[in-house]
C-alpha cells in the first residue's frame, strides 16, 4: 500500500475526527502538518504538501474540507508530482468564509489521477450540487453520503472504516491507471 497523506482542513482534525483516528490506526498514513492551521495561505499549505509528496512519491491524498481543495490545487497546478490517487471528503467552498478566501478559484480541470469526492446533502461548507459538479469537472467518482453534515466529528464521523475502504478501492484503481499517467508525463 502506498503512503496515505492525510490533509486536514481549517483548524486541523483533532480527536475525535475521523482523520485523527485514521492517522492513529494506519501505519501507512501520515498527517501533513501545516505551520498555521487557523490562518491558511495557499502558498504555505501547498509547499508543505508538495514536500510531503516529494518524500512519499506515489502517495494517495486524503483531504477533508479545505484539505480536499488543497489536494485538488496541487494535482492541477503541480501535475509533475507523483500522486497515485485522491480521496476528497466534504470539499469546502472558499467563498463561504473569509478565512478560506485566499483559496478561491476552485480547480476547473481533471485531476489526472483516480479520485473520489465524498459529499453530503446538508454540508454547510459546500452544497451538494457544487460538490457533484466538481466531481464531474475533476473526473472523480461521487459518493453521496446523504445528510451527513460536514462529515466531521460534529456530524458523528469519528472512527470511519468506510473511508479506508474508499482509499483501498482508489489504490486498486491507481494500479490500473498508472501506465497512462506515466505516458502523459513522458509526452509532456
Amino acid at each position: 500500500m502506498p503512503k496515505t497523506l492525510i490533509l486536514p482542513g481549517l483548524d486541523g482534525s483533532p480527536a475525535p475526527h475521523w482523520q485523527h483516528w485514521w492517522a492513529t490506526i494506519d501505519p501507512s498514513a501520515l498527517t501533513v502538518e501545516q505551520y498555521d492551521w487557523s490562518n491558511p495561505t495557499p502558498e504555505a499549505w501547498e509547499t508543505e504538501l508538495a514536500g510531503a509528496i516529494l518524500n512519499h512519491p506515489g502517495c494517495i491524498l486524503v483531504g477533508h474540507s479545505l484539505g480536499a481543495i488543497l489536494a485538488a490545487r496541487i494535482l492541477t497546478r503541480w501535475p509533475q508530482l507523483r500522486v497515485s490517487a485522491a480521496l476528497l471528503v466534504a470539499p469546502a467552498n472558499p467563498e463561504t468564509s473569509q478565512r478560506l478566501a485566499a483559496f478561491a478559484g476552485l480547480p476547473d480541470c481533471p485531476l489526472g489521477v483516480p479520485a473520489t469526492v465524498v459529499a453530503s446533502r446538508n454540508d454547510p461548507w459546500m452544497g451538494f450540487a457544487q460538490s457533484s459538479a466538481l466531481a464531474t469537472t475533476w473526473r472523480a467518482d461521487l459518493v453521496d453520503l446523504g445528510f451527513a453534515g460536514h462529515i466531521n466529528s460534529a456530524s458523528g464521523y469519528g472512527p470511519w472504516p468506510a473511508a479506508l475502504a474508499l482509499r483501498d478501492a482508489l489504490a486498486a484503481r491507481a494500479q490500473q491507471h498508472r501506465p497512462s499517467r506515466d505516458l502523459q508525463r513522458a509526452i509532456a
